[in-house]
């Protein structure tokens, strides 16, 4: 894959450009802010961009920032945030867009290897990707009766699955379970958390997000 790389440490930055290399990536640009993000995405158009959250001027959401923006500009491009911080606002923004091809890591993640490039493959391919903690932390649970609470311990294994960006056929393998038995649980999730068949939506994507926090 063609990639753009955002990350304002130049020790993890120009590691992320070796290991990428190393394993047949290509990246066509590796810059250290924003601004620079933006500008390389316009000039490479790159198959995926991996992005720090926080970088300069101010050290807040500049990347996240500019994530969105590429989204919003250019949709076939890929986005991977990779970050030691989970923004809930912009987080939440970017997850109930177009979830594909998207995906948001924590920066531990980069230690296992095999996890990140996993969820890279994933995003360029057009599927998603999120951390557990990312999505723990954006359903966490508000004061008012929780809907979530209805669902048996599997059901809410499998809606983990979902909330990663597995598809029904990966959650079966997760799980040791058939394919059917995936469905079934899918199913009877969209039912515990009243999600009819509403044209114009994703029922998964809706049953993922739906206490996101604002």
């Amino acid at each position: 894959m063609r990639l753009v790389l955002a990350e304002d440490s130049t020790l993890l930055r120009e590691g992320l450009v070796r290991l990428l290399a190393e394993e047949g990536h290509e990246v066509v640009a590796a810059v250290g802010d924003g601004a620079a993000l933006l500008d390389a995405a316009r000039e490479h158009r790159p198959d995926v961009v991996v992005t720090d959250v926080r970088m300069p001027p101010t050290h807040t959401d500049e990347g996240l920032r500019a994530a969105l923006e590429i989204r919003r500009r250019w949709p076939e491009i890929g986005v991977l945030v990779l970050s030691q911080y989970i923004e809930k606002r912009y987080a939440t923004e970017l997850i109930t867009g177009d979830t594909g091809g998207v995906g948001y890591l924590l920066k531990d993640r980069v230690v296992q290897v095999g996890e990140f490039l996993d969820a890279l493959e994933r995003v360029g391919t057009g599927g998603a990707a999120f951390d557990p903690e990312v999505v723990r932390r954006l359903l966490a649970r508000t004061s008012h009766a929780d809907p979530l609470s209805r669902l048996t311990a599997r059901e809410n294994e499998v809606l983990g699955l979902m909330a990663q960006g597995h598809t029904n056929a990966g959650i079966a393998g997760q799980l040791y379970i058939s394919q059917s038995a995936v469905e079934k649980h899918v199913n009877a999730i969209f039912d515990k958390l009243d999600l009819g068949h509403t044209t114009g939506f994703s029922r998964r994507v809706l049953a993922v997000l739906r206490y996101l926090g604002s």
